[in-house]
């Protein structure tokens, strides 16, 4: 709820601002490591949350084989 309060007071002039204050701290070429690091991290956190952990399953059929 509060989420979309906030992007409904967003306008284009202060997402510009946003963009440009982020392009000044980090530089052109730093941008794409971090969206590829909040994917990542994005992806791992959704895949905790559903308590799927690839390497849990392989070791919990590894020990139900033996």
């Amino acid at each position: 709820m509060i989420g979309s309060i906030l992007i409904g007071m967003l306008g284009t002039p202060e997402i510009i601002m946003i963009v440009i204050v982020v392009l000044l701290l980090f530089g052109g070429k730093k941008i794409p490591e971090l969206m590829r690091g909040l994917g990542k991290g994005m992806k791992e956190f959704k895949d905790a949350s559903k308590g799927e952990d690839a390497e849990n399953k392989t070791e919990v059929k590894k020990e139900e084989q033996k």
